[in-house]
């Protein structure tokens, strides 16, 4: 492991400076991530800035009725919080899906949204990885790549995104706020992170220099009647093969609105608006929801071993907003 300084900062005016000053730092949240990369030698900054005393740990309501969620808020406070249990149940869910307790205790909501990969080839250095080293070639396209992506991927990279929590945020149109010498700024998530295309290497749309501040999650009705579903590979602690984030409101047996958002299956949460439009003003019914499924999944690009995917992702629309569907009549 490369040596590093260390600073603690106490204010975001302070983290940021120190930032612009070193350009090879990089901010140290709860470090569950950072930390292994660096062990790894993935990530060898020459710094570490210690964000979490910084006044950015709370949880509470818009003027309009949403919620904004600090960026040093833990994933285990975050899930716990009574608001997010009752206007967005799915994101308390998804977060409580991710790693572990004593992960969750540690981990950040600024963090969980800046999480690298968990691609083999990517965390090993004797490997070529576009998204590591650019231009050196995606060994996963003909070697191991049964959890890869089946949408939005290209030959440059087919790596999955591995947040649970960020599936939930995707699905309900979250805006992150950052903050950056030159001031503040708002990305909605649909715009944070990047399509794969040929820089793999660049995930984000934030500036350089930013420091993620919070995530606000705009008031919406039907998020209170939703769900968060992982499929993995063991009953414990492990990344998703195959998820989703899903919200319905039903009325008189129409869909009148509905969220969707996927997991493990792109370099990003996967919003599936296109299944989304096939559903609002449609039927409840599972054969909707299949073909809802099948409209989005159109665009599948499956390699040799993870065509599985896709059977999985449609069965997961299918039998989550079933479920959801079946509550709201009760």
């Amino acid at each position: 492991m490369r040596e590093f300084g260390y600073e603690r900062a106490f204010d975001v005016p302070g983290a940021v400076a120190l930032l612009g000053a070193a350009p090879e730092a990089r901010f140290l949240g709860g470090g569950t991530n950072l930390i292994d990369l660096m062990k790894a030698g993935v990530e060898r900054p020459a710094l570490l800035i210690d964000v979490r005393e910084l006044p950015l740990d709370g949880v509470e309501f818009t003027h309009d009725g949403g919620l904004r969620i600090g960026a040093t808020v833990t994933n285990s406070d975050l899930a716990a919080h009574p608001e997010v249990r009752r206007h967005y149940p799915a994101l308390a869910q998804a977060v409580l899906a991710g790693a572990s307790g004593q992960l969750r205790n540690m981990a950040t909501v600024g963090g969980n949204l800046l999480q690298r990969t968990r691609c083999g080839y990517f965390t090993d250095l004797s490997k070529p990885c576009n998204k590591r080293a650019p231009g050196s070639g995606c060994p996963a396209l003909t070697g191991e790549h049964h959890n890869h992506a089946i949408l939005g991927a290209s030959e440059h990279c087919v790596a999955t995104h591995p947040s649970d929590m960020a599936v939930a945020l995707a699905a309900f149109d979250a805006v992150i706020s950052y903050e950056t010498a030159d001031g503040p700024g708002e990305l909605p998530i649909a715009e944070f992170y990047r399509p794969v295309g040929d820089t793999p290497h660049i995930e984000t749309s934030l500036p350089p220099g930013a420091l993620i501040t919070g995530v606000t999650l705009p008031p919406a009705p039907v998020a209170a009647h939703s769900r968060y579903r992982k499929v993995r590979e063991r009953a414990s602690y492990a990344f998703a093969i195959g998820s989703i984030a899903a919200a319905l409101d039903v009325q008189d047996g129409v869909v009148r609105d509905v969220r969707l958002a996927f997991g493990a299956v792109a370099s990003r949460p996967w919003r599936a608006r296109a299944a989304e439009r096939v559903l609002i003003g449609g039927p409840a019914s599972a054969e909707a929801y299949a073909a809802a499924a099948d409209a989005e999944l159109e665009a599948a690009e499956a390699l040799p071993e993870n065509g599985y995917k896709v059977t999985l992702t449609r069965n997961l629309v299918v039998a989550v907003l079933t479920e959801l569907t079946e509550e709201a009549i009760r």
